[in-house]
């Protein structure tokens, strides 16, 4: 391979690094947005269509086990309240009932999947109430329900993805969270101002989610997001640049470019080196796992990920979806107090001194993932996270929290209730700390390293 053409692998490496969370998202969108609403039927004339609803939101009627997710890593603490917002015609105005004393926030996105806005408990309250949403170089007035604080949300793009996530204890509470659940509506602004109900709207979500990774479809991908979305003004330089690799260029180009075998091979060896990169936390990161085993939360940031591309990726391919810190942190936990990676070939124990569980203002639990897939692991008594709101916790002598992770069920009867199972393989831990304090989010908190158990 020629100088030229090195060069461009390290362009064609740029472009997927920048790209990846455009396809994700496109990704997400054709996987999470419904083919069928009630009262609205299919949006295509058959289930297998690639026409979607959106500007509705869909909910999660049950807690995530193993096995029911179509996102990685996720949470068992809450139900989650989706929709995906398409701007393009005007503002809309999203309904929120009043939630009691019950945690909610809706988590949303922009297409590059910065976090950008959350209304919800620690921004708003819990008295529900109404929030506008505008697109991009909106100039428009606003309307006086509109002006206080946190009820004007500015979208940074088009598309929106809201990830709403209504905390709940068990499944005593279905009923009750339904019920909230259902109190939310989307609908424009001229129909918020009439005071009628909204409607959905049809869209082509044109990409097959479950089609496996290529450079040329991802490409398709990007290029298809960009068009919807347009990049931010200061990213118009680097991008002027990836079109040399056929981001952001016209079909045509892209076209032209794909019927080089050269550029076919400098898009394969970009694509295996930055797949293997965005595999590997401290590669991606640059981040080495403390001698407590606990990394930082993926999210230092408060306002999006800024220039900093690969975080970018990297969330977007182990952990999309993440909130803003001040709403949760998610710090992950990969080896034990010795560096060994955890493993369920071993038995561990996680303990926490007396005051010192993880402060928050919301609630905190540990969910095990599988280092498979990032998913829920099947487990006996399926239970796939402990925290806070876990029943039948038994504490130490002194006041402190002994959590026992393990494949095989403990003997003793108090073990047993702090068990986590784990699978007789690799596996990984994640916190959540939903409204974490000040302590938690400077580092003065540190979590305890698992510690793994001597036969």
């Amino acid at each position: 391979m020629n100088t030229r053409h090195e060069y461009l692998y390290t362009q064609a490496v740029q472009a997927l690094v920048y790209a990846w969370p455009l396809y994700e998202m496109q990704r997400m969108r054709s996987a999470t947005s419904p083919r069928k609403l009630a009262g609205h039927g299919f949006a295509g004339e058959s289930p297998d269509s690639s026409l979607r609803w959106c500007n509705a939101f869909v909910h999660e009627r049950e807690l995530l086990t193993a096995g029911r997710s179509r996102v990685v890593m996720p949470n068992n603490d809450t139900l989650y309240t989706n929709a995906w917002l398409d701007l393009s015609a005007g503002p809309l105005v999203l309904d929120m009932p009043d939630m009691g004393a019950r945690y909610h926030v809706l988590g949303m996105l922009d297409f590059f999947t910065n976090p950008f806005g959350h209304p919800g408990t620690r921004t708003l309250g819990n008295g529900g109430g109404a929030v506008l949403v505008t697109p991009p170089g909106w100039q428009g007035s606003v309307p006086e329900a509109f002006q206080a604080p946190g009820r004007h949300i500015e979208a940074p793009t088009p598309w929106v993805w809201v990830i709403g996530r209504l905390l709940i204890d068990g499944a005593h509470e279905l009923d009750q969270v339904h019920a909230l659940q259902d109190g939310f509506g989307i609908r424009s602004l001229a129909d918020w101002q009439a005071g009628r109900p909204g409607a959905p709207r049809r869209f082509d979500a044109r990409h097959d989610p479950r089609a496996p990774f290529a450079p040329q479809r991802f490409l398709a991908m990007a290029n298809d997001a960009l068009r919807e979305n347009p990049p931010p003004a200061g990213d118009s330089a680097l991008l002027t640049g990836l079109r040399a690799v056929g981001l952001g260029a016209d079909d045509a180009t892209v076209a032209q470019m794909w019927a080089d075998p050269a550029m076919v091979e400098v898009w394969r060896r970009a694509a295996d080196t930055v797949q293997a990169l965005l595999d590997h936390r401290a590669d991606a990161l640059g981040q080495h796992t403390p001698a407590t085993g606990w990394s930082r939360s993926m999210m230092s940031l408060t306002g999006g990920f800024g220039h900093d591309h690969l975080l970018r990726a990297f969330v977007a391919r182990q952990g999309i979806g993440a909130l803003s810190p001040h709403e949760a942190i998610y710090p992950r936990c990969e080896t034990d107090s010795t560096g060994r990676m955890l493993d369920g070939a071993q038995r561990y124990r996680l303990r926490f001194a007396p005051g010192q569980l993880p402060p928050v203002n919301a609630f905190w639990s540990i969910t095990l993932y599988s280092t498979r897939d990032f998913m829920l692991v099947d487990n006996p008594i399926a239970r796939y996270a402990i925290g806070d709101r876990t029943p039948g916790l038994q504490h130490d002598a002194d006041g402190g929290l002994t959590l026992h992770i393990q494949h095989a069920p403990p003997l003793d009867d108090a073990a047993r209730a702090n068990w986590l199972p784990a699978p007789a393989d690799g596996f990984f831990l994640c916190l959540r700390a939903y409204l974490p304090r000040a302590e938690m989010l400077d580092g003065r908190y540190v979590l305890p390293a698992p510690e793994p158990v001597r036969d």
